[in-house]
């Protein structure tokens, strides 16, 4: 590919070489070795928290480099042949140069962008079963997953970088897809992971205070600023109006708006909601109302699966889908560790959740009990090498909102299960709440499903779906799901 091809739609000056050359390859990663690249091929020298790729500049150029996109002065490279490209930014450069090295894939796609604090993940995979059901084919990338067709590729990050994610877009086009949903995180979003292209819809959930800190954001302002990104480069931004922070998270927006909620000025809104109880399940209906008209049921409980089911109808709704598909999408659609049934007795409720913040289960906690059980048990753990003011935290939420704590280990990494699970009971010792502490997490989940009584609900928070426990800088198998199965076979 001719590299005035690539660098068609951005800014730069090129300091040294040619301009007049063929691109056989794009490579973002210094730790390629020479047997995998290409001779002339372009690298991106991307500045990150802990390495820097202006560093490795030479090294690329004797591996084959023919080109290199920088954003400063590289030392080292004595060949005049090679091509050096200066750009303000080469994460953002990279986006662009990405996307014309796939060939645009994304202006073949029907793109979907969910940004927010809480249910970007729900939201993606319910608007996929909403739109397959009405016979679209339709990729998703996000926090679980990358879905391609039939392939399922592991998620490292919410939002991949941007090579990554037109690579899938390329590949989501030459499987036939018509449209793909993603989750769009803020750090993607400060870090141009999505430039290069405009997506068709763009989707603000809602905003708490969330990933501020160390090579995170600065501030709440930053991350706010962050988010309201998605609707400088959309053509229709679809707002959660019921969220404080809606109007400043789409200040400068340059697309349409439009909103949902609860509210009596949102466009489509949820009415009369109503709770459902079944044997072993929950559930909640509503009435659509407002530019659509009807009543639907989500068998997941509470507000939030409201708002959640209601983002998805947002959306679909510009695809033309009917009441009837909406309607059987929403009531077969799972997510894997959000909110997860699992059916071990009619007696009792058993779900799986990845709440792993204050936040989080407090929410949950909250809406769980609204439902009246008998008895609401937590069963959780916390992470190791990570801040101890979350065990307190999550350890007071449970004490105060769960009738009974089941204190167990999550992912101990390199500190000691023993050691985690005290700091959690000194947030739960705030409370007057019960607790029992059972390390093992299969022995801990084993007895809240031997115990557990008529109209209970049992959650399993924090691993959600993840299928790993990592300890001492490995990770070993360990699904809940499989866990439970081996425990109800006696296993």
């Amino acid at each position: 590919m001719k590299l005035t091809d690539l660098l068609a739609k951005l800014d730069y000056e090129c300091i040294q070489g040619s301009l007049n050359r063929e691109v056989p390859q794009v490579v973002y990663d210094s730790r390629k070795e020479a047997k995998d690249l290409e001779k002339g091929c372009l690298f991106i020298c991307i500045e990150g928290a802990v390495f820097d790729g202006h560093q490795y500049a030479a090294e690329m150029v004797k591996k084959g480099a023919g080109v290199l996109v920088v954003s400063k002065p590289v030392d080292g490279v004595t060949d005049k042949d090679v091509t050096i490209i200066q750009v303000k930014n080469t994460r953002y450069a990279m986006a662009f140069i990405s996307a014309a090295y796939f060939g645009n894939p994304a202006e073949k796609l029907r793109v979907i962008g969910i940004t927010g604090t809480k249910g970007k993940t729900t939201t993606t995979y319910l608007v996929k079963s909403i739109l397959e059901n009405a016979g679209y084919k339709v990729g998703l990338v996000g926090t679980i997953e990358t879905i391609i067709g039939d392939t399922h590729i592991h998620a490292s990050n919410t939002t991949p970088e941007s090579y990554v994610l037109q690579q899938y877009f390329a590949q989501m086009v030459e499987d036939g897809l018509d449209a793909v949903v993603m989750e769009v995180s803020s750090q993607a979003l400060m870090q141009h992971r999505t430039q290069g292209f405009v997506f068709d819809y763009g989707i603000f959930t809602n905003l708490e205070p969330d990933h501020i800190g160390p090579n995170e954001h600065e501030s709440f302002e930053d991350y706010m600023a962050c988010k309201g990104l998605l609707f400088k480069q959309c053509k229709v931004g679809i707002v959660n109006g019921d969220d404080a922070h809606w109007e400043q998270v789409t200040a400068g927006h340059t697309c349409e708006l439009e909103s949902f909620g609860l509210g009596q000025e949102c466009a489509l809104r949820a009415e009369n909601m109503e709770l459902v109880h079944k044997p072993g399940e929950l559930g909640v209906s509503f009435r659509v109302k407002g530019v659509m008209d009807f009543t639907v049921e989500v068998p997941t409980p509470g507000r939030f699966s409201v708002y959640n089911a209601l983002t998805a109808i947002a959306i679909c709704r510009h695809f033309n889908v009917e009441v009837e598909d909406i309607k059987k999408a929403l009531l077969s659609a799972k997510v894997k560790g959000r909110i997860e049934m699992v059916k071990v007795s009619d007696d009792f409720t058993l779900l799986i959740d990845y709440a792993h913040n204050a936040m989080a289960l407090e929410s949950l906690l909250a809406t769980l009990k609204e439902y009246k059980p008998n008895r609401l048990v937590c069963l959780f753990g916390c992470g190791g090498n990570r801040s101890r003011d979350r065990r307190f935290e999550m350890g007071e939420v449970s004490g105060r909102l769960a009738d009974l704590t089941i204190i167990t280990s999550d992912n101990p990494r390199f500190e000691e299960p023993q050691a985690i699970i005290e700091d959690i009971k000194v947030g739960i010792s705030k409370t007057d709440g019960k607790y029992v502490e059972i390390c093992d997490r299969k022995e801990a989940i084993a007895y809240a499903i031997a115990n557990g009584e008529t109209g209970d609900i049992i959650v399993l928070a924090g691993k959600g779906h993840e299928d790993y426990q990592e300890i001492k800088g490995v990770k070993y198998p360990m699904d809940e799901r499989v866990l439970i199965q081996e425990i109800l076979e006696g296993c």
